[in-house]
């Protein structure tokens, strides 16, 4: 198999139809299972995977570049899709570093697994480092998860969903990581995904009920809190800077889309000329141009400091969630300016631009948020509050 480039796996063609779809799933609040088969088609869910193992053989620095091409025209698309790519990309990370404990996720998502992400949790803000999650051990090294996942993107068609709870049942609490599958019995997806934006990524309520993972699909078992284990990195690493590439996706599009309105809208006070004569909706477009422009080498620099094994030691968080909270702010910025650029219309339902404001909203929930991240920061730089 021949290498493949991002224009091959997503042509224009391809992007307009997912672009021409977008607004109908955001109507109807529903999952985006067309985009999903045309994506299989392409080989999208296997990016991360080699060659050899019938993938792309992408490192994380051209998915990202995909990912902002595919959230230019369908940003929850790209968002759900998001999730498995993060479980491929950690298989690929953590191979990349010696460790194949995971490989089976790239060569399953080659054959068609949609792998997905239960780990996100109600008041947890521990994230990866603690879990309300019971992880009851079975006696044959399988565990028995009961507690409640928020946030589930692609509840409509993973097959293979990622979990993690807490084993309280030693002399010390462990987190214990595993997958379950579709068939697996124990668990309920609520239809409870009603949201301002990113609607079609139907990201539904999971509640774990004894859902059982097998012992040969416990990955990890490790101490509660921080701790340097290389799947932690490989999580942070793949989520932080997915999400930021979804959401640079999106301030590109807005840029684009407030140059064309800019260039159709006509001005009475102009004597018809269009507002990209207006010396106002020129610094706004300016603005927004020049703020996206400090994004595109970022985003591109971190995931290839990840493809090349740099580094940044204990400066490598701050980096990654750094990303996050730039890309996502950056993006609604941008955005807010490009309504601001495009008139009344974008106020409609329907309009593009309005859905994109919908849509950017949801860069202030994932993880790791604006508190969070300024406290994984200041700690980097001035040591931990004593």
């Amino acid at each position: 198999m021949s290498a493949r480039t991002i224009e091959d796996i997503l042509p224009d063609e391809l992007l307009e139809r997912f672009r021409s779809r977008a607004g109908g799933y955001d109507e109807r609040n529903g999952f985006f299972f067309e985009d999903l088969a045309e994506l299989k088609a392409q080989g999208y869910l296997g990016l991360f995977a080699s060659i050899d193992d019938g993938g792309a053989g992408f490192g994380l620095e051209q998915v990202a570049a995909a990912q902002r091409r595919l959230a230019t025209a369908a940003p929850a698309t790209a968002l759900a899709i998001n999730m498995h790519l993060v479980w491929t990309g950690v298989a690929h990370v953590l191979s990349e570093r010696g460790d194949d404990s995971l490989h089976y996720v790239l060569t399953e998502a080659v054959a068609g697994e949609v792998f997905a992400f239960g780990n996100s949790e109600a008041g947890n803000d521990q994230v990866l480092f603690d879990s309300f999650t019971e992880a009851a051990p079975q006696g044959d090294g399988s565990y028995a998860f009961t507690g409640t996942k928020i946030f589930t993107s692609l509840s409509p068609a993973w097959t293979r969903l990622g979990i993690f709870g807490k084993d309280g049942t030693g002399e010390e609490p462990r987190l214990i990581h595993g997958f379950i599958t579709r068939d697996t019995p124990g668990y309920r997806i609520k239809d409870d995904w009603n949201t301002v934006g990113m609607r079609a990524s139907q990201s539904c309520t999971t509640v774990l009920e004894g859902a059982i993972a097998p012992a040969e699909r416990i990955f990890r078992n490790l101490p509660v809190g921080p701790n340097a284990d290389p799947l932690i990195f490989a999580i942070f690493a793949c989520f932080e800077t997915l999400l930021a590439a979804v959401y640079t996706g999106i301030g590109e599009r807005a840029v684009q889309l407030a140059v064309e309105n800019a260039k159709r809208r006509t001005s009475k006070k102009f004597e018809g000329r269009t507002y990209a004569q207006d010396p106002d909706i020129r610094w706004k477009v300016a603005d927004a141009a020049m703020a996206m422009d400090g994004l595109y080498p970022q985003l591109d620099a971190v995931a290839r400091d990840v493809d090349a094994l740099v580094n940044h030691g204990p400066m490598w968080f701050p980096k990654l969630v750094g990303l996050k909270i730039r890309a996502t702010e950056t993006a609604r910025e941008v955005v807010d300016l490009a309504i601001r650029c495009s008139g009344g219309g974008s106020y409609f339902a329907g309009n593009e631009l309005g859905r994109l404001y919908r849509d950017v909203l949801a860069g202030i929930f994932h993880p790791s948020d604006g508190e969070s991240a300024h406290s994984t920061i200041a700690n980097a730089w001035l040591g931990p509050i004593e």
